[in-house]
């Protein structure tokens, strides 16, 4: 006898021309044994073995126009409901691209779809059995760079493109000097002409390898190797080889599949920017929430996830970053929590601090300022200074203009930020 497989669950946000328990039936074939016609070997026995089910179906309200183009006809109504559907996980097995592929793949493009929003996934335990997952996280993070019980405060290389390696280098010698925690490349810088990969990663280890005799440990830097399997597995070596400690890759343009050829690689923390996130997330009719892809990231082996930031330059709300991070922080499974580090960027100051420590209660951050930094007329130092003091007051509950007038550093950088 068939033994009843493990299931999986996804919960959307559903906007349908039609009635909705319509709508969640011919979404249910779709993704699983069904198509446009009847068949005569969907049978109930094939259906009990890998259909979906409607798990849970709530009416929410009814509009009068669709949140997305699409063949409605005149003069219809959009019925909004919350939709959840589970699959038997024998449909995939632990494979997240097969996973991505029944949860997030044709439903979007459906006819009776005129909006759709994967909001949560629900996996059980046993999913994660063949998956990676990340190999230093919080704890590894803070073990490299020798940093405990604070922020890490880091920066990103500015400009973004355009410096050759010697200029990198430069830059970098100048941050180690101020005493940074970590720093990376923009997810632009990969390996142009004028800063190839391999001569930025030898320049910018003879700076750090230097400033590690005097500090006394090694700041981090995120080299990015974004590229084919082939590249980044060769770039990857190339950073261990020469001493480095981290590497970054841009998720969006990799993909899952390669993100977990990365890990599986690498011995080095992986730096996950989550750049063409907007094309995901922004419409609220259409894509994902965070949450669910972050955890599909974290499972391929992510050790620090972006989340924007606080008052950032982007179009994200504050309420959003900090779902976005409490998701990265939480555990996934009480067996396999699967740690990462939220990195916060995106015109980050001091003045968010207070902001971002109240609302997570918790230091396990990476907290990336560029402008926040080298904006600080007295110089680089004390950019970085005024930042951890910055957090410091956070933490300690103190009002940052009552600190601020016993730290100088902090006090110019209140006059800038």
């Amino acid at each position: 006898m068939h033994k009843p497989s493990l299931r999986f669950q996804a919960r959307y946000w559903l906007e349908t021309p039609l009635p909705i328990e319509q709508a969640a039936r011919i979404i249910a074939g779709e993704q699983s044994s069904g198509t446009f016609v009847a068949l005569a070997n969907e049978t109930p026995e094939l259906l009990a073995r890998s259909g979906a089910s409607i798990e849970a179906l709530t009416p929410l309200e009814v509009v009068n126009q669709p949140s997305l183009p699409g063949r409605y006809g005149p003069a219809q109504r959009f019925h909004r409901a919350e939709l959840t559907l589970s699959w038997p996980l024998d449909n995939i097995g632990c494979s997240v691209p097969n996973l991505m592929a029944t949860v997030a793949g044709n439903l979007y493009e459906l006819a009776c779809v005129s909006g759709l929003r994967l909001q949560q996934l629900d996996l059980p335990l046993e999913f994660a059995s063949g998956l990676p997952g990340p190999a230093f996280g919080i704890e590894g993070t803070r073990r490299l760079t020798g940093v405990q019980d604070r922020p890490l405060i880091g920066t990103i290389i500015k400009p973004s493109i355009g410096l050759n390696p010697e200029q990198t280098a430069h830059e970098v010698e100048q941050l180690a000097r101020a005493e940074i925690d970590f720093i990376k490349d923009d997810e632009l810088q990969a390996d142009g002409v004028v800063c190839p990969f391999e001569a930025r990663v030898q320049a910018v280890m003879s700076v750090l390898k230097r400033a590690a005799d005097r500090l006394g440990r090694l700041p981090m830097y995120a080299f990015n190797l974004t590229g084919t399997v082939d590249e980044m597995k060769r770039r990857h070596d190339w950073v261990l080889e020469q001493g480095g400690t981290c590497v970054m890759v841009s998720l969006n343009s990799v993909g899952w599949a390669g993100l977990e050829a990365l890990r599986r690689h690498s011995v080095l923390p992986i730096h996950a920017h989550r750049n063409g996130w907007g094309y995901w997330h922004r419409h609220p009719g259409l894509g994902w929430d965070y949450e669910p892809w972050q955890m599909l990231m974290r499972l391929g082996g992510a050790d620090h996830l972006h989340v924007n930031g606080l008052s950032n330059k982007f179009s994200e709300p504050d309420a959003s970053v900090i779902q976005s991070a409490r998701s990265v922080l939480k555990p996934l499974w009480a067996l396999a929590p699967m740690a990462a580090m939220p990195v916060f960027s995106s015109g980050q100051t001091g003045r968010v601090a207070h902001a971002t420590y109240e609302a997570l209660h918790t230091n396990d951050l990476i907290v990336a300022a560029g402008g926040g930094i080298f904006g600080h007329p007295s110089g680089l130092k004390a950019g970085v200074h005024a930042m951890r003091e910055a957090w410091v007051a956070a933490e300690q509950g103190i009002e940052l203009h009552a600190h601020a007038q016993n730290h100088a550093d902090l006090a110019t950088a209140l006059t800038f930020w």
